[in-house]
């Protein structure tokens, strides 16, 4: 038993190291150890392991390390219906091309979202989102949709579970979310970051559950409150067609 515990252990360190890789492109050893809070000695045992199986890889020169090809295989034998980022892309990118801002898609994990999918507008002045960054779920207009139109039981969690400045917040985010189920999008401006805002609408499968969070966003003075309700429905629908691309 305590073998079987042990190798769980070197399991859930080696997918650490790898999770590592979702905010550094490369990193050295003594980097890596850093961000997982373990020996280097421990950490360049399993670094060998995984580069042994193509899971990262190891520059000479620099002495860094990256992901590795074969993540890039796995990734492949995911299929599109799968995947919302790769299903949904080419209406993003119409969306793109319709409003002129970037396009972003969440999917809630825990305590936090991720965007798992993004198509940056082609205007000089523009908000970049990087794919795969993690944002807090208790601030912006994605985040309100992926709670108002989660099921009871689990809003009531996660807003437990999240944390507040003060009881204040909490009801006034509980207020907000009740309202953007009824209007159907949320919108924020300068919530998480100054100059910027958005506008989001829930994607639900064919079967009705809630699959992801479909975002535009922008620039405050183009993306202002009187343009995000304006474009909600256009919004709105495309978030209902992603929606019956969905199993």
């Amino acid at each position: 038993m305590e073998d079987g515990k042990l190798t769980v252990r070197a399991v859930e360190r080696a997918l650490d190291i790898l999770l590592c890789f979702t905010e550094e492109s490369d990193m050295t050893l003594t980097e890596v150890a850093a961000k997982v809070g373990l020996h280097k000695s421990t950490v360049h045992r399993l670094l060998a392991s995984l580069e042994g199986k193509g899971f990262v890889q190891r520059d000479v020169q620099t002495d860094k390390y990256r992901l590795g090809f074969r993540i890039w295989e796995l990734s492949a034998g995911m299929s599109s219906s799968d995947d919302p980022g790769t299903l949904l892309l080419p209406e993003m990118e119409q969306l793109r091309d319709l409003l002129g801002e970037t396009i972003s898609l969440y999917v809630r994990d825990g305590k936090e979202r991720i965007r798992i999918q993004a198509v940056q507008s082609k205007q000089a002045i523009r908000r970049v989102a990087p794919i795969g960054a993690r944002l807090p779920l208790n601030v912006g207009a994605s985040s309100k949709v992926l709670i108002a139109f989660a099921e009871r039981a689990l809003q009531l969690q996660v807003l437990g579970e999240l944390e507040w400045a003060n009881a204040g917040d909490r009801e006034t985010f509980e207020r907000q979310i009740a309202e953007i189920h009824e209007l159907g999008y949320a919108t924020s401006v300068e919530e998480r970051e100054p100059g910027a805002a958005a506008v989001s609408a829930p994607i639900f499968n064919r079967a009705g559950q809630l699959v992801a969070a479909l975002a535009v966003s922008g620039p405050a003075n183009r993306l202002t409150p009187d343009s995000m309700r304006e474009h909600a429905p256009e919004i709105m629908e495309a978030a209902r067609r992603m929606g019956q691309m969905m199993k």
